[in-house]
């Protein structure tokens, strides 16, 4: 079978130029200069006959031709990674996964020997970014491995609509309000929500959209006590940040419960209410369709799938 294609770094250029909207980035991802990314689009949209993108004075837009050929690029161009991938390594060894910081640090990495004890063929990389975190970066962002190659799967949390990607559901998470055992001691038993206004309440910021944030506001909503004023207290664009504080003693957080139940079991948090305030996001397993067969996505993802109905604390 015969192909007629236009040329590669053409098609390089374009789906980078298009992800980004930013011929500057694509420039400054692919190694190049911005001219010659102008170029290569110039080129393909002449081998076309067509405009793929709009240029305006301050922005970049995609037109209708552009949008429609986007997603079958990226796709193409990840099948083509992932078949020489296959080669170079001599077989499907490797896997390389991407996983928010916070969850790889206080759900996946605690149960890796697990994993490795069923497969112990498959050398697993982790690769912690916040832009596998819905509104810090898009999937094609989150694809870099740790030593510049492509890899297609990762763990994301988010809503869960991701066009290309085959998406499985990991956790549902909701965020509890957790506080040490020393700060009960210091300033005194939380035994109704109304304790809690005396309290230092540490703000998560860590998303940067505030409709998936964990609320203050919310949670003394739903224990019954609207009105609080919620404005007060320290806040962190880092939930581990949060976490230190809160093992510190400084005040009390909203923390997605999977992701301290270490701690609580230790007795070095607890949980003094059985109000929880669900979270807009979930945690999702996220792989590119372009290497959903591979051997070792598979073993990884039937893994993850056990892991994640597990009782807690095992």
């Amino acid at each position: 079978m015969s192909y007629r294609l236009p040329p590669l770094p053409a098609l390089r250029a374009f789906e980078s130029a298009a992800r980004h909207l930013s011929f500057k980035r694509a420039a400054a991802e692919l190694f190049v200069t911005p001219a010659a990314i102008s170029q290569q689009i110039k080129a393909l949209e002449t081998y076309l006959d067509t405009s793929l993108f709009r240029r305006l004075p301050r922005a970049l837009e995609l037109t209708d031709a552009g949008m429609a050929m986007l997603p079958k690029v990226s796709e193409g161009l990840a099948s083509l990674v992932a078949a020489v991938e296959t080669t170079r390594r001599g077989g499907p060894k490797a896997l390389i996964v991407h996983v928010p910081p916070f969850f790889a640090l206080r759900w996946l990495v605690p149960r890796l020997p697990r994993f490795a004890d069923v497969h112990p063929e498959i050398e697993l990389r982790l690769a912690s970014s916040v832009a596998s975190i819905d509104g810090m970066g898009e999937p094609a962002d989150a694809q870099a491995d740790l030593h510049g190659d492509v890899t297609d799967v990762m763990v994301r949390f988010g809503v869960g609509h991701y066009a290309g990607y085959q998406c499985d559901q990991i956790l549902v998470p909701d965020y509890m309000l957790v506080c040490s055992p020393d700060l009960i001691a210091r300033t005194g038993p939380l035994r109704t929500p109304a304790d809690v206004c005396r309290q230092v309440l540490i703000h998560d910021e860590s998303l940067p959209d505030e409709g998936g944030r964990p609320s203050w506001a919310e949670w003394f909503r739903l224990a019954g006590l609207p009105g609080v004023d919620v404005s007060r207290g320290p806040r962190f664009s880092s939930t581990a940040l949060v976490l230190e504080a809160v093992l510190g003693g400084q005040g009390v957080a909203l923390i997605l419960r999977p992701l301290v139940e270490a701690e609580v079991a230790a007795r070095r948090l607890v949980l003094p209410f059985d109000v929880s305030l669900p979270s807009c996001h979930a945690y999702h397993l996220v792989i590119s369709e372009a290497v959903s067969e591979r051997p070792e996505v598979q073993a990884f993802r039937s893994w993850m799938l056990t892991e994640a109905l597990r009782p807690r604390g095992m």
